[in-house]
């Protein structure tokens, strides 16, 4: 039976004592003494088998938390103490298990049977010993670490004696017993069902923790490969190639081999210990935001990992975040890129298995990339993937890939088990690794292929300083809401590719980039950036760059972008010296005050920590635009402009709100704007002044407008190119490629240090999005068309370029 027998009462008593000094436990959740102090209903705590070690250090944790105890009598009659085990060793060495039901879960599910009124809150937990990600010191308490394998006696007494100070207990939430008994059943099957639950409760929150118990690589290869859907595409290759089927078989399994991961827990033990002491070398300290919103969704779901991509050491950081954190490490998505010798081994270790850039015309490959995905969702193992597709070298989100996103949700309707949860993810940084390799591809030079000797050649950039990094959890995004919409009522069944499913992946793959962006971290060098890089030579007196900066700071914290974005409580001074000590900036020292400028290198490097934040504040940089040329502006005015622009900076920097809501959000940030002084409202509100012309406030209204006004230049550019050429003149492939050209010579003649400004993807999606809005069409020749609406546009730029912008745009597209 699983319970203490007369020899684990004599022993618990023995080990009491020296147990109770040597565990230290580090108890998860981290509010567990404000959930469990004072409960309305009898506790049992439920332990997935009879362990002393455990009990103790349950006892050890409740005791610190001033919780109730395990070993404390409960009332009859209830059992005789708060501790229930699922099941308990046998033999000798205890190296079999009895599974047989514990007297005590009979008793405890009688006495609720004879009284209906009864209730008893039955909290999971799980003592896991050497599973503490930040006291792992020594190689062996890493080999003797928590795992799926059942361990000896012998095994088990080296672990606690090892492990004692490197211990993890988990509390999860607490299950009713009522609810857990199945209604009207009898006593039988009752006590069956809730031990069923009380298993699945205990298991699931030992995956969270550890990860799910998975077999060798050989064996999920095996299944992937004994698939129905594989097995059928290797019947389409056998005939569309002529090949035997031991061909066809030894093909799919080179697929399998290639995609698989091999992860071991021993080896992210061990990379946890070597990460930390990376990160301490590479960076200041890693800080984490918003966890509570990963705590809310591991239990019970698939959870999808979705961040943005910044750099390769995202992989690595978000890996870590969530091991300190006590939960399994996802399996990451890896480019076939990083497959290199060695590196490619560890990485699969680590969780990484790998995939194409394309799969287009190879059902084969598609097929064992798609099982083995949804083998890995079905065995309830966490997945990571970036669906930018690659990392961004502009700072900017890029427009999804959604693939994966796709084959999740196929991969889902075949062997819907769990729930899914997507959980974007922000990477804040504060200097890359890469930064002077994406400036150089985005100057024009190819893009370097990863190897192990390119990685040798980034070993002496480890060597600098790299600030602080941040990693911010966002909301989670659960498929199923979705998918209410879309087939309402009923799951979509085992359909390959419902007609709806485009339509859901693509809003699926919106709301996780606008999840991101709302979860930012804005730091000291991303208010640098933004401030310098909007003003000439990217020089400010030093007073005028704190109360810039300082203006900022406020503006995002008194009207906040959405309740998750992060800002530094550091003020302006502060953040200028700590640019000076990141080599960001540089003082000129000056009689009348000095001047802090940026190197031409710096001001390039630069653009990306701007880009990262200029979702945040865009609203109100683009309604201060529209006071570069005018005095007064009226309310609608304001509105009609904002609304003919709006879509495309939303699709560019995926802004949160839609075209109905930002009607409202524009008045918000007219008032916001007028408490900093920045606007006086007159009229009740119907028409917007700026400040006196040379006065601080109209300095700083002028510089908030620059942060934002390279993108309205950067359309007009394209609008007046269209213009010039004439509607159904130009394809738009020859259109994105002149805009490029010309916007790079705007950029050398006016001294416009942002190689994102000559971006070919931005005018390509640009382009796009006239053509989704039916602003542009195309004829049969495939050139583009347009209709009067595209020189109102033109006409609208005149009310927020400046004269001499709209002449020089003018002057380049006419050369």
């Amino acid at each position: 039976m699983a319970d203490l027998d007369r020899f684990d009462r004599i022993w618990l008593q023995a080990l009491r004592g020296p147990l109770s000094w040597w565990a230290r436990p580090l108890v998860v959740p981290d509010d567990v003494q404000r959930r469990f102090a004072q409960p309305e209903r009898p506790i049992c705590y439920v332990l997935g088998r009879v362990a002393v070690a455990d009990v103790i250090a349950l006892e050890r944790a409740c005791a610190e938390h001033r919780l109730p105890a395990p070993m404390q009598s409960l009332r009859r009659p209830l059992p005789p103490r708060s501790v229930l085990f699922l099941e308990r060793r046998a033999g000798f060495w205890g190296d079999r298990v009895d599974h047989r039901i514990s007297a005590p879960i009979r008793q405890l599910v009688a006495a609720a049977v004879a009284d209906p009124t009864l209730d008893v809150d039955l909290v999971p937990i799980n003592v896991l010993w050497g599973r503490a990600p930040d006291k792992e010191g020594s190689w062996l308490r890493v080999l003797l670490a928590e795992n799926w394998e059942r361990a000896g006696r012998f095994r088990r007494f080296l672990s606690v004696l090892v492990n004692g100070r490197n211990l993890f207990v988990q509390f999860g939430d607490p299950i009713s017993l009522r609810s857990a008994m199945a209604d009207g059943a009898d006593a039988s099957r009752a006590v069956r069902r809730l031990t069923r639950t009380l298993r699945t409760a205990v298991a699931r929150q030992r995956a969270a923790a550890i990860g799910p118990d998975l077999s060798h690589r050989r064996t999920i290869v095996t299944q992937v490969l004994r698939a129905a859907s594989v097995r059928r595409a290797m019947a389409d290759e056998m005939r569309a190639k002529q090949i035997s089927r031991r061909e066809a078989l030894k093909i799919a399994q080179g697929y399998a081999t290639e995609i698989a991961a091999n992860y071991s827990h021993i080896f992210v033990t061990i990379m946890a210990r070597v990460l930390t002491w990376f990160w301490n070398r590479l960076y200041d300290g890693v800080e984490l935001h918003h966890v509570e919103q990963l705590q809310k969704i591991v239990e019970g779901n698939e959870v999808i990992y979705v961040p943005c991509h910044r750099s390769h050491m995202d992989y690595l950081l978000l890996s870590y975040a969530i091991y300190y954190k006590g939960y399994a490490i996802p399996h990451i998505a890896a480019g076939i890129n990083l497959n290199m010798p060695v590196i490619g081994r560890f990485l699969r270790k680590g969780g990484a298995f790998y995939l194409r850039r394309s799969f287009r015309g190879n059902t084969l490959y598609t097929m064992v990339f798609m099982k083995y995905l949804g083998l890995m969702m079905a065995r309830g193992h966490s997945i990571e993937y970036f669906i930018e597709g690659g990392r961004s070298r502009t700072g900017r989100l890029l427009q999804p890939k959604t693939g994966m996103l796709s084959m999740t949700l196929r991969s889902y309707f075949r062997d819907p088990r769990r729930p899914i949860v997507f959980l974007p993810v922000y990477f804040g940084y504060e200097k890359l690794v890469e930064g002077k390799t994406y400036i150089g591809e985005l100057s024009g030079k190819p893009k370097q292929k990863e190897s192990i000797f390119g990685l040798l050649r980034a070993l002496p950039a480890l060597r600098q300083h790299y600030g602080k990094v941040h990693v911010s959890f966002g909301e989670p995004i659960a498929l199923d809401e979705i998918l209410e919409r879309y087939a309402p009522g009923s799951p979509p069944g085992r359909e390959e590719r419902p007609p709806w499913l485009s339509s859901a992946v693509n809003e699926l793959a919106t709301r996780i980039m606008t999840n991101i962006n709302s979860a930012a971290c804005v730091t000291p060098i991303n208010l640098l950036a933004l401030v310098l890089l909007a003003t000439p030579k990217q020089s400010m007196l030093e007073s005028d760059l704190v109360r810039q900066m300082e203006l900022y700071a406020s503006l995002l914290r008194q009207d906040p972008y959405s309740p998750s974005v992060w800002v530094t409580d550091a003020d302006g001074a502060s953040m200028v010296r700590y640019g000076e000590r990141m080599n960001v900036i540089q003082r000129i020292k000056h009689p009348l005050g000095d001047v802090l400028t940026m190197t031409e290198e710096n001001s390039i490097l630069m653009t990306y920590f701007r880009n990262n934040v200029l979702h945040l504040i865009a609203i109100p940089s683009l309604i201060a635009c529209c006071f570069l040329n005018n005095r007064t502006m009226r309310t609608e005015d304001i509105q009609r402009l904002m609304w003919r622009i709006y879509p495309y900076v939303r699709d560019e920097l995926f802004l949160r709100w839609s075209d109905e809501e930002i009607a409202a959000r524009v008045i918000e940030t007219l008032d916001d704007l007028a408490n900093h002084g920045l606007l006086e409202s007159m009229e009740n509100g119907g028409l917007w002044r700026r400040p006196p012309t040379g006065s601080t406030e109209a300095v700083q209204l002028s510089v908030l407008a620059q942060v934002t006004v390279q993108i309205i230049e950067r359309y007009y550019l394209v609008i007046a190119v269209l213009l010039k050429s004439g509607s159904g003149r130009i394809s738009q492939d020859v259109l994105e490629s002149q805009c490029q050209l010309m916007a790079q010579r705007m950029s050398m003649l006016y001294e416009l240090n942002s190689p994102e400004f000559f971006d070919k993807s931005l005018f390509k999606n640009f382009l796009d999005l006239l053509r989704a809005r039916n602003v542009l069409g195309v004829n049969a020749e495939g050139r583009l068309t347009f209709t009067d609406m595209l020189p109102a546009v033109a006409d609208d730029a005149q009310l927020v370029l400046h004269e001499q912008i709209r002449n020089s745009i003018l002057q380049v597209t006419h050369r």
